[in-house]
């Protein structure tokens, strides 16, 4: 992922104006009648997690109009499956900044269908078909361990648990394809940048403007976005803070008092192109990135974009952070 699109001084603006539009936070814990009893959270596993990264590299990079895509595609959803969910793959064609026509699976995962009140978790399940930041192999595609398969991971973990500990309301897992197939870092030029950031995310513009499932509008969602490398951080990003800032507020604060506050940072940065902007715009549905990405360096790491992105530069703390906190808001509320 991408770029880094609004300034800091615009980003300033824009959150303090947020804030007098946003004043009251969706809460997963007042009752409808479907509300229960509420669960304990159970336990996320890292090692857990980490086995489902692992699971995915082993198909190569997941590539769209690939081998490895559509075995990854098949796995994604019998998994999905196996832990309870009734699973929906929306397939579909989008046209890539190349003008190549990709054949996308956006695989969703819902438990609980029953229930009008809902969360969504997601995060994008492709891999980047040009290692554009690689000084050695620049034309080749990825792994994607951490720009992919990680929030991949930390999704199934969770999804492991729902079935069997049920969380009082439902729940919708969406990993949504042709994320990382956008054009060349600034190689249009900063004066085509929205025409250049719109190529980018095209499984999550495809379903956010065709929707799977009709009426659909939870609460809340949270994306998932290069967060299992070590030493990650994880800012306050532009647009999350624009058109979800009470979110942003109480998940970072949830994060703190687990003891996270080393990963949650309060930094706030530009907006990033990523697929929550599309969730946010097109559906209306305020929904948060959790990405990682270095301030002080305004850079998402060394890794990104290159075959340096593998197993190798994989946490299991990172991953047990990042899922923990999404298991506690799912199991106890914001």
């Amino acid at each position: 992922m991408r770029q880094v699109l609004i300034s800091f001084t615009l980003l300033a603006i824009f959150v303090s104006c947020n804030r007098g539009e946003q004043d009251e936070l969706p809460s997963t814990n007042s009752k409808d009648n479907t509300q229960i009893k509420k669960t304990p959270t159970p336990l996320f596993v890292g090692d857990s997690a980490y086995r489902y990264v692992l699971d995915q590299l082993q198909f190569g990079p997941r590539v769209p109009n690939s081998a490895a895509h559509d075995s990854c595609a098949e796995y994604l959803a019998k998994k999905l499956g196996s832990f309870g969910a009734e699973v929906i793959v929306q397939k579909g064609e989008v046209t890539a900044y190349t003008n190549a026509v990709l054949n996308i699976q956006n695989i969703i995962g819902q438990f609980y269908k029953e229930r009008t009140k809902r969360i969504m978790l997601c995060a994008h399940w492709d891999t980047r078909h040009i290692a554009d930041r690689d000084k050695e192999n620049p034309t080749g595609p990825i792994d994607g361990a951490n720009d992919g398969a990680s929030g991949v991971g930390v999704l199934l973990e969770i999804a492991r648990h729902l079935e069997s500990n049920d969380p009082g309301l439902g729940v919708d897992i969406v990993f949504f394809d042709a994320e990382d197939y956008g054009s060349p870092q600034l190689s249009m030029g900063m004066t085509a940048l929205s025409d250049m950031d719109n190529s980018w995310c095209l499984g999550s513009q495809f379903w956010a403007k065709n929707p799977p499932i009709t009426g659909y509008k939870p609460q809340f969602g949270i994306l998932l976005d290069m967060v299992g490398g070590e030493f990650a951080t994880f800012p306050k990003e532009g647009y999350s803070l624009k058109y979800a800032n009470p979110l942003v507020q109480a998940i970072w604060n949830k994060a703190h008092q687990l003891g996270f506050g080393n990963y949650f940072i309060n930094r706030a940065i530009g907006g990033i192109t990523d697929d929550h902007k599309y969730i946010n715009e097109i559906a209306g549905i305020p929904t948060v990135d959790i990405i990682h990405y270095n301030p002080n360096k305004s850079d998402f790491g060394i890794f990104h974009h290159t075959h340096q992105d593998n197993i190798s530069i994989i946490n299991k703390n990172t991953m047990v952070a990042v899922g923990s906190t999404c298991m506690e808001i799912i199991y106890q509320g914001l």
